[in-house]
Formats: C-alpha cells, structure tokens, sequence
C-alpha cells in the first residue's frame, strides 16, 4: 500500500521477500571481493556480477535500466557513481567501488529489489592515508545514517530523531569528527541521494545524506529505504562525462560509496543486504537487527 507521502509499505511477508533479493546482491559483492585484483578488467568484473546474478535465479535490475548496459556500477578512484565497466585495468591502489542490484519476481509478475554498494583497495593497501580515512569514513557514515534510523523507531525518538532525515544528520556528523579527528576535510555529495525501494528499485522518499531544515516523513514499519551515502576526499562538486553515466569528481579527488538496503521493522531495522542482517555493524552501536 502507499502512504500520503506516496511511501510504498511493506507486510511483513514482503520484507522477507526483499530479504531474499538482498542476499543476491550480497552473494554478487561477495564475488566480486573475491574476483576484484591488479589485472582485472572491470568488463570481466561486471561478467563475475552476472553470472552470480543468473546463478541465483534472479534478475539484475541495473542492466537495461535507462540503458545502463551493465549488472553493476564499477567507479575507479576519482569515479563517484555509475561507472561503466569497460576495458579498464585494475592497478594496486585503485579505490573502486562497486554498485549493484538484483530482483526477484512473484508468480503474479511482482518484482522485489534489492540494492547495495561497496568500496575496496585494489591490493589490500590503500594508495594515501587520506584514502583510508576516505573509505572508512564512508563506510562509518552508512551505519551511522542505519543505528540512526534504528533508534528512530525504538519507540524512544520523538520529534526530528523520529524522521528520516537523521539519515543526513548522521553522515554530516561523521564528515565533522572525522575533520575534527584525522584533519581530512571530507565532501558530502548532495546531487545523488540514496531512495526507497521495493517493488522497483527506485522508488519515494529521497534519501538525503545531507542536513536539512526540514524533518523529513516519519519512520515507520514497512519502509525500506536504500541508504548510500558518497563522499569525496575533496570538493563535493561532480560531473558527468560524455557516456551520459560515469560522474567523476570535479577537482579529481577520489570518492566512495557504500549502500546497503534496510528495511524498518518494529522496534527497529533489518539490513536486507547484509548477510548476517546488520549483526556486526550495529554492534558498535549496541544495537541488535530484528529479522522478521
């Protein structure tokens, strides 16, 4: 059903089929950790998504998509977004990050998405420290924007915290300690923004990583939300190079990306992308997943 905000709320039933979607995209980032090395082409990296796509019975839901001619996003170094896998060289050092998406559809034709993306170091060594800072902020930014969205629904929250946008509070607070902290001044891209997601794959409400005045809707059980947020270790202004999909950064800094889909349930989240739910990244927050 949707709601006034025109927000797609899911049963129960249908979070679980969403849970089953997600675990493909975690299966296909877990073959493409495996697969990712000095040597590779992204071209062969988006056939290692594929064949795990097929492998699981589901349907990738970024190829064809606008006439995207890839299963998954590859974005090297100063890439932000959409990157098209290609002839492209992996070197040691190289900070890729992958996108990616499948489906799975009910016999009725429904379709159920998930959606998720990750950032890794070519070779296991980042290039500069401010590529480790990068990555790890990125990556502590998305389970900030999650434990956030968790407390939002532990009954306890009232007022802002209740509402979606603590999604962008949460990444602009990490952005300012890690300035504060390591002295690495970080930008928070505010032209892509993470989105809802269901029965298709991008669906209302925007999902900002960035504050704003305004509150957002309320949280409340049967959203599930793609949360993604993307930084940069310089300017946060892009632009989009002449294939009409790979956005780089405008200063040529280098940029990461880390996305997982969650699903609001009572009294709190489930990661539906994760493979163990969210287990381990909430732990720091002394948080606990609730699986349906």
């Amino acid at each position: 059903m949707l709601g006034r905000e025109q927000i797609q709320i899911k049963t129960p039933e249908q979070v679980r089929r969403m849970r089953q979607a997600g675990l493909v995209v975690a299966e296909v980032h877990k073959a493409l950790r495996e697969a990712v090395t000095a040597g590779v082409t992204t071209a062969e990296l988006d056939a290692v998504s594929s064949r795990t796509i097929a492998a699981a019975g589901a349907r990738s839901n970024f190829l064809g998509y606008y006439d995207y001619p890839a299963t998954v996003c590859v974005s090297v170094n100063e890439e932000v977004v959409h990157g098209i896998p290609g002839a492209r060289v992996l070197e040691d050092g190289d900070l890729v990050t992958f996108d990616c998406g499948a489906y799975l559809t009910d016999p009725d034709g429904t379709q159920w998405h998930g959606d998720a993306a990750f950032t890794t170091v070519v070779g296991g060594r980042y290039a500069s420290e401010t590529d480790r800072v990068l990555d790890t902020a990125t990556r502590a930014a998305l389970w900030d924007a999650i434990a956030a969205i968790a407390r939002a629904v532990s009954g306890e929250a009232k007022g802002r915290a209740a509402c979606l946008n603590v999604v962008g509070d949460a990444v602009e607070a990490r952005v300012e300690r890690v300035a504060q902290e390591e002295g690495v001044e970080l930008g928070v891209l505010e032209d892509y923004v993470g989105h809802g997601i269901g029965t298709a794959m991008h669906m209302p409400p925007d999902v900002l990583n960035y504050s704003v005045k305004r509150r957002g809707p309320r949280l409340r059980p049967g959203m599930v939300l793609a949360v993604e947020p993307m930084l940069t270790a310089g300017s946060a202004q892009v632009r989009e190079l002449d294939d009409g999909w790979t956005v780089v950064t405008a200063d040529g800094s280098r940029a990461a990306q880390w996305e997982h889909t969650v699903a609001v349930v009572p009294g709190g989240v489930w990661v539906l992308t994760a493979p163990d739910g969210g287990v381990e990244g909430l732990a720091p927050y002394g948080i606990r997943p609730r699986p349906l």
